[in-house]
C-alpha cells in the first residue's frame, strides 16, 4: 500500500485527491447556506423596512396634520424611527377625573409639574427657580395608578408623550443604541413640550456596577450626559414609573428631583375609586353596600378593585344569559329592554370569592 494511495483491483485510490474533494465539496455547502441565509435576511429586511417606512410616513402625516408646525421641521431617521412610540395628546384617553384616590397628588402634579410646563409665563420672576422638573419619579406597588398618572399628566398638559421601553433603546449594532438614546431627547426637544415616559425604569436605569456589560455602562452614561444637556427651557420632561425604587441608581434619581409615592389606597381612597369605577353601573337600592366592600377591600390595589367590580358584574349577565338565551337559536329569546339585566348587589362581590360573606 502506497502512503495515500490504496489498490482496490485494477482502481487506485488517491486519498489526499478524496480528501480535498470532501473538503471542497463541504466549504462549498457552507458557502451556500452562508449566502442563502444572507440574502433571505436581505429580502426580509428589505420587506420588514419598505413596511416600517410606509407605516412611519403615515404616522408622521397624521403627526404634521394635528401639529403644522411640524411640517418644517427636519426629522432624522433615528428620530423617525422613534415616531411609532409617539402618543399624542388627542390619543390619549386618561384625564385627572378618571383617577381617585389621589387629589392631593394631582393638585401637586396640577402646580409643580403641569403649569410650568405649559405656561412658564406664569412664572416670570422666578423662572430659573420654578421651572418645570427635568424628572419626575411614580414608586409604588404595582397596580396603583402610576401609568394612569403619567397618561393624564399628558393630556392634561397637552404634550407630546414618547413611551421609552428597553425594546426600544437595545440594538445588535455596537454603537446604534447610542444613537437611538440621542434621538430620543432631539426628537422630545423638536416636539416640546414633551414628557418622556419610562415604565419600569429600575430595568433600564438600574444601579452601575463594574460587572456592567460595556455596552450597558456606555448608554446609561450617555442618558445622563443627554439628561443633563436638554436645552428645552423646562418643556421636556423625564417621568419615570417603578415599584423598586431602591434599584435605581442615584445619580439618576438625583435627576429626578420630585418622587410621588404612590401607596395602596387607604378606605377614602377606595371609596373614591369605587365610586369612579362603578359610576356608570345600575346599583342595587337596598342591597348594595358600598361601605362594607370598602371595608372589605383592604390591602386592594386600585387595580384589583376594578378587577374585582369586573368579576362582580359579569354575574348579572350570566344569570340573565342562562335564563334568557337560547343556545339552539342562538339569540335572546326576549327583549333586553323588557326585561333589563338586574343591579349589581353586595352579594355579586361576596360570590366571586374575593370578598368576605360575614356581613355585621
Amino acid at each position: 500500500m502506497n502512503r495515500f494511495k490504496i489498490d482496490i483491483g485494477k482502481f487506485k485510490v488517491d486519498l489526499k485527491l478524496l480528501g480535498d474533494i470532501f473538503i471542497l465539496a463541504g466549504a462549498g455547502l457552507s458557502m451556500y447556506y452562508i449566502v442563502h441565509s444572507l440574502l433571505n435576511d436581505y429580502v426580509d429586511s428589505t420587506v420588514k423596512n419598505k413596511d416600517n417606512e410606509k407605516k412611519l410616513k403615515g404616522i408622521l402625516k397624521r403627526l404634521q396634520v394635528g401639529n403644522p408646525h411640524l411640517k418644517e421641521v427636519n426629522f432624522n431617521q433615528y428620530e423617525k424611527a422613534l415616531l411609532s412610540s409617539l402618543v399624542t395628546p388627542e390619543e390619549i384617553s386618561v384625564t385627572f377625573d378618571d383617577i381617585g384616590g389621589l387629589q392631593d397628588i394631582v393638585d401637586e402634579l396640577r402646580e409643580a409639574v403641569i403649569l410650568p410646563l405649559t405656561t412658564p409665563e406664569l412664572f416670570e420672576v422666578h423662572l430659573d427657580l420654578i421651572r418645570s422638573p427635568k424628572g419626575v419619579l411614580f414608586y409604588g406597588p404595582p397596580g396603583c395608578g402610576k401609568t394612569m398618572l403619567a397618561k393624564a399628566i399628558a393630556k392634561e398638559s397637552g404634550a407630546f408623550f414618547l413611551l421609552i421601553r428597553m425594546s426600544t433603546v437595545m440594538d445588535k449594532w455596537y454603537g446604534e443604541s447610542n444613537k437611538i438614546t440621542d434621538a430620543i431627547f432631539s426628537l422630545a426637544n423638536k416636539l416640546q413640550p414633551c414628557i418622556v415616559f419610562i415604565d419600569e425604569i429600575d430595568s433600564f436605569l438600574r444601579d452601575r456596577s463594574s460587572s456592567d456589560h460595556e455596552v450597558s455602562a456606555m448608554l446609561k452614561a450617555e442618558f445622563m450626559t443627554l439628561w443633563d444637556g436638554l436645552r428645552s427651557n423646562g418643556r421636556v420632561m423625564v417621568l419615570g414609573a417603578t415599584n423598586r425604587k431602591n434599584d435605581i441608581d442615584e445619580a439618576f434619581l438625583r435627576r429626578m428631583p420630585k418622587t410621588f409615592a404612590i401607596g395602596k389606597p387607604n378606605s377614602g381612597q377606595r371609596r373614591s375609586i369605587l365610586t369612579k369605577i362603578l359610576k356608570d353601573s345600575k346599583l342595587d337600592e337596598y342591597e348594595f353596600d358600598l361601605e362594607y366592600i370598602v371595608e372589605q377591600t383592604q390591602g386592594f390595589s386600585g387595580s384589583d378593585l376594578r378587577e374585582m367590580c369586573r368579576e362582580a358584574a359579569i354575574l348579572p349577565v350570566r344569570e340573565y344569559i342562562r335564563e334568557h338565551y337560547d343556545y339552539k337559536e342562538g339569540k335572546l329569546t326576549c327583549d333586553v329592554e323588557e326585561l333589563p339585566v338586574r343591579p349589581l348587589k353586595t352579594s355579586d362581590f361576596i360570590k366571586n370569592g374575593v370578598i368576605s360573606s360575614n356581613v355585621d
